[in-house]
C-alpha cells in the first residue's frame, strides 16, 4: 500500500492538469518557483493575476491547492500568491524550523523574493498561526489579515481546547507515530477530515486522495507532525506577540459546526480591530464545504474601505491618537464604494477611524466622481457629515428631485438621520465628503431597481 501511494504522489505532483478538475489546482496560468528561505527551507510558491497582492497560506490536512476557489476569483484582480508551507507539498522538509515565527520568516522570504512588501494575507487552519506570527512581526507589512477557523497557540481559551478530546492528533507526532501512519496516509487524514466536517461528503474522495498522496512522500509526515511539536514553542512566541496588539483589521471566520464565533473570540485577544464571520453550515473545510460564500466574504472583506494608516500605539496603550493632514488620506487608485457610502462604483472610500461594519462610532470620506448623481437611499444610522471640498447638492425624499437639491460648498454641514431617505449629484468638479455615524451602518435604496450593487452584480 506504501509504494502504491507513493506512486500516486509521484504522479499528482508531476502532472496535476491530467487528472483535470477531479482535485483542487491552482490556476494553470500560475508561475511556480522555488524560493530560498535563509531559515534553512526551499520553499515553493505559485502566483499569478495582478493588481494588489494577496499571501494565501494553507493548513494541515491540505497543501497550497486547497485555496483554488479563492486563488481563481482573486487572480482576476489581484496578485495573488500561494506557498506550501515549509515541510509540505513542494517545499523541502527541513529536520528543524516548524515553530511559526520561523515559518513567518520563510513567508517573508517568499513575498520579498517576489519582490513584494506590503500584502493582504489569507490564512487557515496551521496557516493562522503561522499569519499570526507573520503580523505580529512584520505588522506594518500586512494590511488585512483573515484567519479561518484554528486556534492560536498560547491564545485563550487555548488551554481549554487541550482539554478537548478532539483535538487528539495535536499531540500525536514523533517516530512510532510516523511508522504507525506510514503506508496508511490516507485513513490516518480521514479520521481528521471527518471529525471536522460538516458534510460527511466533503472533502470529497478524490480531494483525499490527493492531499493524503502528497504528504505520503518521503519525509511528508515527520514534516507534518513537526507542525504540531512545536505548539510548545509557539505558545511562548505568541505570549511575547500578545502583548503588543494587532492593528490592522482582521476578520476572524469560524464555520458554524467548528469554530464559529470562537475564531473571533481568540483573535480579539491579539487585535483590536476584529471583524466577526460564521459560514453556516460549514466545518473547518470552509474551501471544500462552502467555497462560493466563503470567497465572497474574503473579497468583500479585502475590497472594503482602506484604513488610512496603522495606528501606532502608545506608551499607555492608547491606540485613539490620530493626526492627518490631507496629504495622508490614502484613496484607493479606484472605485471602492463600501459600507456607509451608496454603493455607486466610482466613489473612493477609506476609513479613518473605527469599522462602519461593527457597533461603535466610525468616520469614512468619500470621494465622489464628477457628474455622479444617486438615486434615493436611507441608512440605518444616525450620520452627519461635512463637505471638504466641491459642490455637493443633496436633497431629501423617496426619489431624486432636483428642485428639492441644495447646493453646499467647501466647509458645509448636513445630516442624514437614521432611515431618511435622501439622494445627491455632483457637477463639474469631484466631491469629498466627510461622514461620522454610529455602526453598524447600511444602505437601502427606495427603488431596488436603482441600486447600483444589483445593477454591477447583473452585469
Amino acid at each position: 500500500m506504501f509504494g502504491r501511494v507513493l506512486v500516486l504522489a509521484a504522479t499528482l505532483l508531476a502532472a496535476p492538469a491530467a487528472f483535470g478538475h477531479t482535485y483542487p489546482s491552482l490556476p494553470q496560468s500560475f508561475h511556480a518557483t522555488t524560493i530560498h528561505s535563509p531559515e534553512g527551507a526551499e520553499i515553493f510558491v505559485r502566483s499569478g493575476g495582478s493588481g494588489p497582492v494577496v499571501v494565501l497560506l494553507h493548513g494541515y490536512a491540505e497543501n497550497s491547492d486547497s485555496w483554488a476557489p479563492l486563488a481563481a476569483d482573486l487572480m482576476k484582480d489581484h496578485t495573488v500568491v500561494v506557498p506550501d508551507l515549509r515541510g509540505i507539498g513542494r517545499s523541502s522538509k527541513p529536520e528543524t524550523g516548524y515553530d511559526k515565527k520561523t515559518e513567518a520568516k520563510d513567508i517573508r522570504a517568499v513575498v520579498t523574493g517576489l519582490g513584494y512588501d506590503r500584502t493582504f494575507v489569507v490564512a487557515h487552519d496551521i496557516g493562522n498561526m503561522v499569519a499570526y506570527a507573520y503580523a505580529a512581526m512584520y505588522p506594518d507589512k500586512a494590511e488585512r489579515l483573515v484567519v479561518m477557523d484554528a486556534p492560536i497557540p498560547g491564545i485563550e481559551p487555548w488551554s481549554e481546547i487541550l482539554q478537548s478530546p478532539g483535538v487528539w492528533h495535536f499531540n500525536f507526532h514523533g517516530p512510532d507515530a510516523e511508522k504507525l501512519v506510514a503506508g496508511r496516509e490516507r485513513i490516518y487524514f480521514d479520521r481528521i477530515w471527518n471529525d471536522f466536517t460538516g458534510d460527511p461528503g466533503k472533502p470529497d474522495d478524490a480531494t483525499r486522495n490527493f492531499f493524503a498522496a502528497t504528504y505520503a512522500q518521503p519525509g511528508g509526515m515527520r514534516a507534518g507532525f513537526a507542525q504540531f511539536t512545536a505548539f510548545s514553542q509557539d505558545a511562548k512566541d505568541n505570549k511575547v506577540f500578545e502583548q503588543t496588539k494587532l492593528t490592522m483589521p482582521v476578520m476572524a471566520v469560524g464555520g458554524e459546526k467548528s469554530f464559529g464565533p470562537m475564531q473571533a473570540v481568540i483573535m480579539r485577544h491579539v487585535a483590536i480591530n476584529v471583524q466577526e464571520e460564521v459560514v453556516a453550515g460549514s466545518g473547518h473545510w470552509l474551501m471544500e464545504e462552502r467555497p462560493a460564500y466563503t470567497v465572497a466574504l474574503i473579497r468583500k472583506f479585502l475590497d472594503g474601505p482602506p484604513v488610512a494608516h496603522n495606528v501606532a500605539s502608545t506608551a499607555d496603550g492608547d491606540v485613539n491618537e490620530e493626526r492627518l493632514a490631507p496629504t495622508e488620506y490614502k484613496f484607493p487608485q479606484v472605485g471602492n464604494p463600501g459600507t456607509g457610502s451608496s454603493g455607486v462604483g466610482g466613489i473612493q472610500t477609506v476609513v479613518l477611524k473605527g469599522n462602519p461594519d461593527q457597533a461603535g462610532v466610525y468616520t469614512i470620506m468619500l470621494r465622489v466622481p464628477v457628474h455622479t448623481r444617486i438615486a434615493a437611499h436611507s441608512h440605518r444610522d444616525d450620520r452627519v457629515a461635512t463637505v471638504i471640498s466641491g459642490i455637493w447638492h443633496i436633497g431629501y425624499g423617496d426619489k431624486f428631485d432636483e428642485a428639492k437639491l441644495k447646493a453646499l460648498p467647501p466647509g458645509s454641514f448636513y445630516t442624514e438621520p437614521p432611515c431618511r431617505n435622501h439622494f445627491a449629484e455632483t457637477g463639474d468638479e469631484p466631491v469629498v465628503v466627510q461622514i461620522t455615524g454610529f455602526g453598524p451602518s447600511s444602505t437601502e435604496y427606495v427603488d431596488v431597481t436603482q441600486d447600483p450593487r444589483k445593477l454591477s452584480k447583473s452585469n
